[in-house]
């Protein structure tokens, strides 16, 4: 993957979460608002439903079903950034769609996708995210 590896992951979801909260809506001069706890919480419920099937499958390659469900799970992202405007800033900033794509049929790849959702709500929370 091109955006996070195993080396990087932590440092990168630290650093969008720090633009995210450092970030100044330019029309107001005001820090936006953070995304809510319980949103990226519900972002990363969904894919760990995912996680749990693809940590138990033997191959390095992805079944039909599994990619099918990743396709739906970013579907399911860009649906949610179009119902909350601090959802979308937090996609966009993490680049998540991004990595979504970076998967590519790839078991590790998806595993390292889910860990860095992980290490983005760890860091949410530990730089004061709301609830």
């Amino acid at each position: 993957m091109k955006i996070i590896n195993d080396t990087n992951y932590v440092d990168e979801a630290e650093n969008a979460i720090k633009r995210l909260k450092n970030k100044i809506n330019p029309k107001t001069g005001r820090p936006d608002p953070m995304v809510k706890t319980s949103k990226i919480r519900n972002l990363l419920s969904m894919s760990a439903d995912i996680y749990n099937n693809v940590l138990i499958l033997n191959s390095e390659k992805l079944n039909s079903e599994l990619a099918g469900r990743i396709e739906y799970l970013r579907m399911r992202f860009v649906y949610e950034c179009g119902r909350e405007p601090t959802v979308k800033n937090f996609v966009l900033e993490a680049k998540i769609l991004d990595v979504l794509k970076e998967i590519d049929g790839n078991k590790s790849n998806y595993i390292l996708f889910n860990h860095y959702m992980e290490a983005l709500v760890a860091f949410h929370k530990f730089y004061g995210g709301n609830d």
